[in-house]
């Protein structure tokens, strides 16, 4: 633990950092409040006109690191996301983070628009969560069901358990990467995580 002068001054440079992300986060949310709704629009119409959903906008594109995560979202750390960085999904009790969240909430509205039901079943993990997890179902490494803390893409807030049909399971591997998402666990076709593009 850091003391004195260089403690404080690394405090205060995390609080900062934190303050920033917040502030950027806020107005791009500001800013596509207006699109969402032209979006929401537009896809109704074109339900409405030709019986099913508008094609989906593609994934926003970011700065993401070696991993992949967001590098907004990953100065926070695995499974310490703020509840202002997440999103709810739809009218469900289930939170990711927030451009996951609208992009998981667009993606069920047009598949039910198209006949389709999507549930969800997991969403955001939190790291105590994640370790409850490893506990009851095992390691995936080790034939279990649990990534290692602070590894898995829940506590990112960018991976969701679905709830899916043969018909519903069929409508995501047609459609899930227009919406930023992708079927990537061998042995887990209920787990879809979020792939933003990254800004080239």
């Amino acid at each position: 633990m850091l003391n004195g002068i260089t403690g404080i001054t690394a405090r205060i440079n995390d609080i900062e950092h934190r303050i920033s992300s917040m502030t950027q986060q806020t107005a791009a949310r500001s800013a596509t409040a207006v699109a969402k709704s032209g979006q929401a629009f537009a896809s109704a119409l074109a339900s409405a006109v030709h019986g099913s959903a508008a094609p989906a906008a593609p994934a926003s594109k970011m700065k993401v690191n070696a991993q992949g995560i967001p590098e907004d979202l990953a100065a926070y750390g695995n499974g310490k996301i703020p509840p202002t960085a997440l999103g709810k999904v739809g009218d469900t009790r289930h939170k990711l983070w927030a451009p996951a969240a609208e992009k998981l909430t667009q993606m069920m509205a047009d598949a039910k628009a198209q006949g389709v039901h999507i549930g969800i079943t997991d969403s955001y993990r939190p790291y105590e969560e994640q370790v409850d997890l490893v506990r009851r179902k095992g390691l995936y490494s080790q034939g279990g069901l649990a990534a290692k803390p602070g590894t898995s893409d829940h506590g990112w807030g960018m991976a969701t358990d679905l709830d899916l049909n043969a018909k519903a399971q069929a409508w995501m591997r047609a459609n899930g990467a227009k919406y930023g998402f992708e079927e990537d666990t061998p042995r887990e076709p209920w787990h879809w995580a979020f792939k933003p593009e990254k800004l080239s």
